[in-house]
């Protein structure tokens, strides 16, 4: 699995985008999104929100910041990215961003050489920044639709095409060859550090008036962010456009 389906983290990971980004972009098609599922996803929800995250992964997260100290989380936190360096790579060449998949490569190389298989970000400081690439999103490049809508217990939202591209992810190396222990250390290690990252977001979701509907809002406006590159297109309602072009030609024709 990758960053993005840890326990619980996916639905960290868009709170926290919807905090950073205030996902910049008008979407006619917010409504639309496909949710056939709604009441077993919201009866998900509520066991992940009241329950797990409640009485386990915040009090947990909240220890281990407490007590281990910044330089070691730091170090632990960027090894366990770094493993996500080689499916970056190839999604990101599956994409045609072959500059990407080069500096993406470079840094796998770098943190795992010089930078102590990855305890240090060095290739930072060759100007090569972290920009990871799920198969999710090389779905998406090639016209592949978001599907249904899907609150997974304990791993939070997701969609037909995130989960199969969460799977793909998961076969590439070194993911495919580590053990299962290792990697329920690994998974815990980011969803700690991921949910520490919403302490200070947390706030958006207890003011929203239907918490569901706004993590469902923001994961979608997210994905949709992370396949454009922070870039995505404008959706206009072309109904509306057409009311709005009547309505000026309405008002030039009274003057």
């Amino acid at each position: 699995m990758n960053f993005s389906s840890l326990p619980f983290s996916r639905f960290i990971v868009v709170i926290v985008a919807l905090g950073l980004s205030a996902c910049s972009t008008t979407n006619s098609q917010d409504d639309e999104y496909s949710d056939p599922l709604e009441p077993v996803n919201r009866a998900i929800w509520t066991f992940n929100w009241d329950y797990a995250d409640k009485y386990v992964l915040k009090p947990a997260s909240q220890t281990y910041v407490t007590y281990v100290p910044q330089p070691m989380r730091t170090g632990v936190y960027n090894a366990v990215l770094n493993i996500n360096e080689p499916f970056s790579a190839v999604n990101s060449l599956l994409q045609l961003k072959v500059n990407r998949a080069a500096q993406t490569t470079g840094r796998f190389v770098l943190n795992s050489t010089i930078g102590l298989f990855g305890l240090f970000d060095v290739a930072q400081y060759a100007g090569l920044t972290r920009q990871e690439e799920q198969f999710g999103e090389v779905l998406g490049y090639y016209g592949v639709e978001d599907g249904p809508f899907l609150m997974l217990p304990l791993f939070g939202p997701s969609s037909v095409r995130d989960g199969t591209g969460d799977i793909v992810d998961s076969l590439y190396w070194p993911m495919a060859v580590i053990d299962f222990w290792p990697n329920v250390a690994r998974y815990m290690i980011i969803g700690l550090e991921t949910r520490a990252q919403l302490e200070e977001q947390e706030v958006l979701l207890e003011d929203s008036a239907d918490p569901y509907e706004f993590v469902k809002q923001v994961y979608f406006q997210n994905i949709t962010f992370r396949l454009y590159d922070g870039n995505p297109p404008l959706v206009i309602d072309e109904e509306e456009e057409a009311e709005l072009d009547e309505d000026l030609e309405d008002l030039l024709e009274e003057f």
